[in-house]
């Protein structure tokens, strides 16, 4: 074996029969890292591992990965082949974060990939260029009245209660543990969110008669400590982000409302709160956005605050 050839920077080599193996070895130890090291979602991480996937297994179907004999143009044009002649923006922007993600991993591991990263190109996007869709009061009242409805409503209802005046993402709802409400505070503890820390939340009144009807009412009789369960081959196991993201779509459908998704409903919220006064600071903290940039979205709508600052219309007397 050639002694130049190496595995990983920070282990010694290993070699393997079937090259496959190499790469699912691979995959297995970044998607650690993103789950470890970033705090990163199940359903960030599977979308990252499966871009890496395509590029390791274009380079190295062959033989042992070897990041080093990488090149630029390698992966300038693993980009242009996989987004094609018009990529959508969110595509391409999927593919960049999910590359410079991996080489980011492979730093941590001891090796030298500033040149693979300056081949990355994020796609260009006005900031603030869009509003997010959110649904307006009227598409709120429908959505409510809807219930109950369908196979499990008082479910059904407490997730979209959940997202809807918690601001909750598809996973925290999924994760949202009986240990984790404290009814005689009023209060929601979320613990493992996107940030890695643990935030309180104030529990409206609606939300958390929705949750008790749910478990008094409808909720299967099990150990599970989880708020969510589903049974499963006579087993009753945690609802999963998937799932939480199917019952809002169908809760949505039955209402008679654009397809949606836990994302729509905290953006509803947080054009709530704008509108009716908060800061764009309190919006952040109901949605636990690590950054405040990503809050700014909705200064939009802010449309008060916007007209104290606009200058006078050409010609006016002012």
């Amino acid at each position: 074996m050639n002694p130049n050839v190496r595995h990983r920077s920070a282990q010694p080599a290993r070699s393997t029969a079937i090259p496959s193996d190499s790469i699912a070895d691979e995959l297995r130890q970044f998607d650690d890292h993103l789950r470890e090291v970033r705090g990163l979602s199940v359903g960030t991480r599977r979308n990252h591992c499966r871009i890496v996937a395509q590029l390791l297994r274009k380079k190295f179907a062959g033989g042992v990965i070897d990041v080093g004999t990488l090149r630029p143009v390698d992966v300038r044009r693993f980009i242009a082949r996989q987004l094609g002649n018009s990529p959508p923006h969110s595509g391409a922007a999927q593919m960049a974060t999910a590359l410079r993600s991996y080489l980011r991993y492979r730093t941590v591991c001891g090796d030298s990939v500033a040149g693979l990263n300056a081949a990355i190109s994020s796609p260009v996007q006005w900031k603030l260029a869009s509003l997010p869709r959110a649904l307006k009061p009227d598409e709120v009242r429908r959505l409510i009245s809807a219930f109950p409805n369908g196979r499990w409503p008082r479910r059904t209802h407490a997730i979209v209660r959940c997202a809807l005046d918690l601001g909750l993402r598809a996973g925290e709802i999924a994760n949202l543990s009986i240990d984790d409400i404290d009814w005689r505070q009023g209060a929601v503890t979320l613990k493992g969110t996107k940030s890695r820390r643990q935030d309180i939340l104030p529990l409206p009144m609606a939300t958390g008669e929705a949750l008790a009807d749910y478990l008094q009412h409808e909720r299967p009789a099990t150990a599970s400590r989880a708020v969510f369960v589903r049974r499963r081959d006579s087993r009753d196991i945690p609802i999963t982000s998937h799932a939480v993201q199917k019952v809002i779509h169908h809760a949505c459908q039955r209402a008679g409302l654009p397809d949606c998704s836990s994302h729509l409903l905290r953006h509803t919220l947080a054009c709530r709160l704008v509108e009716s006064g908060s800061s764009l600071k309190e919006v952040a903290d109901v949605l636990r956005h690590r950054s405040l940039e990503t809050t700014r979205i909705y200064a939009k709508l802010d449309t008060p605050s916007l007209s104290d600052v606009a200058l006078p219309w050409p010609g006016s007397g002012s």
